[in-house]
């Protein structure tokens, strides 16, 4: 399943621009694969310096924007996982800038939060490979929006896209 297969009705204009960052060419399941490997290799490529650098006052460090990819992750996967079991509960949204804010990223060091984010990456894959295909399909609501299990995968691999191309422009 390609990100090109999921028509604009599974997700929200919002989410439309993480989806589109998404190579169309690319199976969810191998995009998640393949993503993990890049964000393992583009944080190492990373100076350690850099990572508590923040490029304007009350913008996040580097160390801020790994943990709010894995926090963004889990809240996206465990989307996916209630809308895929048929829970029709409408899943509110939550305030990223709180979650940075709490989180406390800057006590923790460049390894731990690596180590952190390949394991989430790795739960999100076996997740995504035990939906059926039906799973897949099913749409729930989230954020106040329609969207589908299929685009939530996709939407993790846009928005981890999204936040290298940040890092990439305004931290290096």
């Amino acid at each position: 399943m390609k990100s090109i297969d999921v028509p604009i009705s599974e997700y929200s204009n919002f989410n439309a621009t993480y989806i589109s960052a998404v190579d169309s060419t690319l199976d969810l399941i191998e995009g998640l694969e393949k993503s993990k490997e890049e964000l393992v290799l583009f944080l190492k490529s990373i100076p350690i310096d850099k990572f508590e650098y923040r490029y304007a006052e009350g913008k996040w460090t580097i160390k801020d924007i790994i943990q709010h990819i894995i926090d963004a992750e889990r809240i996206f996967s465990y989307r996916a996982l209630r809308i895929s079991r048929n829970d029709i509960t409408p899943l509110v949204g939550f305030d990223e800038n709180d979650y940075v804010n709490n989180a406390n990223a800057h006590d923790r060091n460049f390894e731990d939060l690596l180590n952190e984010m390949k394991l989430v990456r790795e739960t999100t894959i076996l997740l995504f490979k035990s939906f059926s295909i039906e799973q897949l399909l099913r749409i729930g609501t989230a954020s106040n929006y329609l969207v589908s299990v299929r685009a939530i995968g996709f939407v993790i691999l846009g928005h981890q896209l999204h936040h290298f191309k940040v890092i990439k422009e305004r931290y290096l």
